[in-house]
């Protein structure tokens, strides 16, 4: 901006040539009409003011996109994931996809490994027997369902061929396949907190394979968003053991202290 200060003080100048010389300085009418184009140095100095209090003004763009237009985004990827048949024997086997569900502004998601048969028929993740211990672990943090996101590594149940029950753990391949919707999905919610619900998930998250005792109630990073791991809900459901329940608490209330959120006595000493 310093150009219009530099022509103001030439102004200036001619202005006391005009009123100290006996010769006046000339200037065509186009040259003047050019000059007055130009704001003055006081109007500079308001629009920096206002650009530096509103960047808008100065075109650029607010860099934190409206929950509307997240919606849009995720509504457009699960176009895509729907039509996908990228997995040919899982495009052939399954009742429907299983995008996701919940906040697109979510603070907190969690990411599981695949749908299961329950997932398969209703179209959203974590909707058994698991999905709804995970609910009760939810609620139990001081959140509801709605608040948070939930998705899986995998959009499409993993078949199961010759049997319609039960259920296996995606493929390295299948995992690989699928991995950018999910990846677009958190690019988008933009979570502070993800948590990686098994070791099928922290696989198609990190590429780290371990046993959960080795990785569970430790901190890693997901292009630089803090992941916590934890047991799968369904780990739970096989091993109802107090002090493995515990564990999984005592991860979410450290996923609670890095959200910052407060955490009462009741919820210190809550088991599942």
């Amino acid at each position: 901006m310093q150009f219009p200060r530099a022509l103001e003080s030439v102004l200036q100048t001619l202005e006391r040539m005009r009123d100290e010389t006996p010769h006046r300085p000339c200037a065509s009418r186009r040259a003047l009409e050019i000059l007055n184009r130009f704001p003055s140095s006081s109007e500079i100095e308001a629009v920096e003011s206002a650009a530096l209090s509103s960047p808008n003004l100065m075109g650029h763009e607010n860099t934190c996109p409206s929950k509307e237009h997240k919606i849009d985004k995720l509504a457009q990827i699960n176009e895509r994931v729907s039509a996908c048949v990228k997995c040919p024997n899982l495009a052939n086997s399954r009742t429907q996809t299983v995008f996701g569900v919940g906040n697109p502004d979510a603070d907190l998601m969690f990411v599981g490994e695949a749908p299961g048969a329950d997932e398969d028929a209703q179209g959203e993740p974590f909707v058994g027997r698991a999905g709804q211990l995970l609910t009760k672990i939810i609620k139990a943090m001081g959140f509801g369902r709605g608040e948070v996101y939930i998705a899986n590594i995998l959009k499409c149940r993993p078949d199961t061929p010759g049997s319609s029950y039960g259920n296996r753990p995606p493929t390295p391949t299948e995992m690989q396949t699928c991995r950018p919707y999910l990846m677009e999905q958190i690019d988008i919610i933009q979570p502070k907190v993800i948590v990686a619900l098994g070791a099928v998930a922290v696989e198609g998250l990190l590429g780290t394979r371990a046993p959960m005792r080795e990785l569970r109630g430790r901190w890693d990073s997901f292009n630089g968003t803090p992941l916590m791991v934890t047991y799968h809900p369904a780990y739970l459901l096989r091993n109802q053991a107090p002090s493995e329940k515990r564990k999984v608490w005592e991860d979410m209330m450290q996923v609670l202290d890095r959200l910052e959120k407060p955490i009462s006595d009741k919820q210190r000493n809550y088991f599942l």
